[in-house]
């Protein structure tokens, strides 16, 4: 999940270097979101991992 953030993060930075103002919003708030649903997916991974006996 954090390669497909990051890859549309590097969407949203070419598309911005060519005037794409459209689709750099887009693509930065798809990356944005992908990378909260990331961190959130890796905390839940982190606690339930700690709690083997």
């Amino acid at each position: 999940m954090l390669r497909w953030a990051l890859l549309f993060f590097i969407i949203a930075i070419v598309a911005g270097i060519f005037g794409f103002f459209g689709i750099v919003e887009a693509a930065a708030s798809i990356a944005k979101v992908l990378f909260f649903i990331f961190l959130i997916l890796f905390v839940i991974s982190l606690l339930t991992g700690r709690r083997t006996p």
